[in-house]
């Protein structure tokens, strides 16, 4: 049942993607916000609680959504609901359009073009890049955002399903990321503050959740691409950066690839990122889905013959 509202989730997805300002977006993000205003009293306690009543009651909606489906419908209705639901989760197109764009300015030589596209989807300062970090800075984004809206929602939905909680996990997931996101980002005069304890709570809560699915993410990586040094760029950078997550996702990344992203460290050199790895990170992400989906219809066959 997993591979089949997976496997409907992201053809729906292509055919037809969300965009940014879609009503579940909208209605996420004022969920949110009312929480924050109403629970978020300062303390260590009130942090906690303002991150449970977040992330934990619109994931234990999704699975009590499940379950009453499946005893009143039956099965066939719960797939439809796990299909909607990893619809608005899980998908490339909420940020692929961003690369596609500027991949293809730089294709076309367009580098002024390809930094404003940069800047409207990073918001930063791209005016004075040259194209080798355009080209590093497009990876890097997309590779954490493959994860995050892909491998991340994958790994947590697939595991809370296969105990029978529906789309459970891909619901914690995007809403623990979009909590953590929402508690770290500038402040605007007319923005509801967040507290310094909520905000350690996000983060706190959002590494846990990320511990694996990062881990998972970089294994992929490193089977589909460069294996040795996917794994080698990774172990280095988990030695030396223990808690950084992102780090990971991108240490696999750069070493499946065979380029140089991040800032060097010193005496280290990479190959310096070019077009060409555009189409190559591609290829990875890509060889990546079709591998976990192979794994998904082999634990399905397992469990259907076991």
């Amino acid at each position: 049942m997993s591979f089949i509202a997976i496997l409907f989730a992201l053809l729906l997805e292509q055919a037809r993607p969300l965009g940014q300002l879609n009503p579940v977006h909208n209605t996420n993000r004022g969920w949110v916000r009312w929480v924050v205003r109403n629970f978020d009293a300062g303390t260590p306690q009130h942090g906690w609680l303002s991150w449970a009543m977040a992330v934990l009651l619109p994931s234990l909606l999704a699975c009590g959504m499940h379950w009453l489906l499946v005893w009143s419908l039956g099965w066939i209705a719960a797939v439809f609901w796990s299909i909607a639901v990893l619809y608005v989760t899980l998908g490339f197109r909420q940020f692929s359009h961003h690369f596609t764009l500027i991949r293809d300015a730089l294709y076309g030589g367009d580098e002024g073009l390809a930094r404003q596209k940069l800047a409207e989807w990073m918001r930063m300062d791209a005016s004075e890049l040259p194209r080798s970090e355009i080209v590093r800075h497009v990876i890097e984004y997309s590779a954490l955002s493959a994860h995050r809206h892909v491998f991340g929602v994958l790994a947590w939905y697939s595991v809370l399903a296969a105990l029978g909680l529906g789309p459970a996990g891909a619901v914690f997931y995007r809403i623990s990321e979009y909590v953590a996101r929402y508690s770290n980002r500038p402040l605007k005069p007319t923005s509801t503050v967040v507290s310094g304890a909520l905000q350690s709570s996000a983060n706190r809560a959002w590494f846990l959740a990320d511990w694996v699915p990062v881990r998972l993410t970089a294994l992929g990586f490193a089977f589909v691409g460069s294996f040795e040094e996917a794994v080698d760029s990774w172990r280095q950078y988990a030695a030396r950066y223990p808690d950084d997550n992102d780090g990971v996702v991108l240490a696999a990344t750069a070493g499946a690839i065979n380029v140089q992203l991040g800032e060097p460290e010193q005496g280290e050199e990479g190959p310096v990122p070019q077009a060409v790895h555009l189409r190559a990170f591609v290829g990875l992400v890509w060889r990546t889905v079709v591998m976990w989906m192979v794994i998904l219809v082999l634990l399905s066959l397992a469990r259907l013959l076991g």
